[in-house]
């Protein structure tokens, strides 16, 4: 049988004994080496980049849900004030839809509406350009956003465009408003990455159907 010995034995913790018959079980007290502690650091670097680059994707995907959603409500603001300008045979008036600032004709302005459009514009937020007669997104991330050269932070530009088409009237065929859009200035494209994830997922199947339903 072993036999378990005490401090008759000078030995190192946690080690045989090279003495037959014997074994010592005093647990051996060990720190991290250099090395180990290099490498714990650097797998928390990494896992702590991967986590950022994570949470930022999904913001982005937030920012830009957020955004075609005030978009949306803007345009069917604009629709419903044709709706009311035909109905009441003032289609005339019409023409101003192209040059007032669209956000007057919501009950509810957005919240991160700032007013007139400045050079200091605040990040994520509209704003209405009077000299151009623009609305103006200003993007507050955009690392996924396609866009031509342009100004810093980026910027996303609509304009309230008419649509006309032709009438039958008593007279003839004539050319009348039909309907009104925002169309965006210069194009763009804003996708996310495709290995975006469960969540990715839902965001696109939730924008698919907002898209279908306006």
């Amino acid at each position: 049988m072993f036999k378990v010995q005490g401090s008759k034995f000078n030995r190192k913790p946690g080690t045989w004994n090279l003495e037959p018959g014997t074994w010592n079980l005093e647990p051996q007290m060990r720190g991290f080496t250099m090395l180990e502690l290099v490498i714990v650091i650097a797998i928390y670097s990494v896992l702590i980049g991967v986590l950022l680059n994570r949470l930022n994707y999904y913001q982005e995907l937030a920012e830009k849900a957020a955004m075609e959603s005030t978009l949306r409500t803007i345009k069917t603001g604009l629709q419903i004030r044709l709706a009311e300008l035909i109905v009441t045979n003032r289609q005339a008036e019409a023409a101003q839809l192209e040059t007032e600032d669209p956000i007057r004709w919501l009950d509810d302005k957005p919240p991160n509406y700032g007013g007139a459009y400045r050079e200091s514009a605040e990040r994520g937020a509209w704003y209405f350009d009077a000299g151009t007669r623009q609305l103006v997104y200003v993007v507050n991330t955009g690392n996924r956003l396609e866009l031509d050269a342009g100004p810093e932070p980026k910027e996303l530009r609509f304009r309230a465009r008419l649509l006309k088409d032709l009438i039958q009237a008593a007279g003839g065929p004539v050319e009348g408003v039909s309907g009104v859009t925002l169309a965006p200035v210069r194009p763009y494209r804003w996708s996310g990455a495709a290995d975006g994830g469960i969540l990715a997922r839902v965001f696109q199947a939730d924008q698919r159907d907002a898209d279908a339903i306006s």
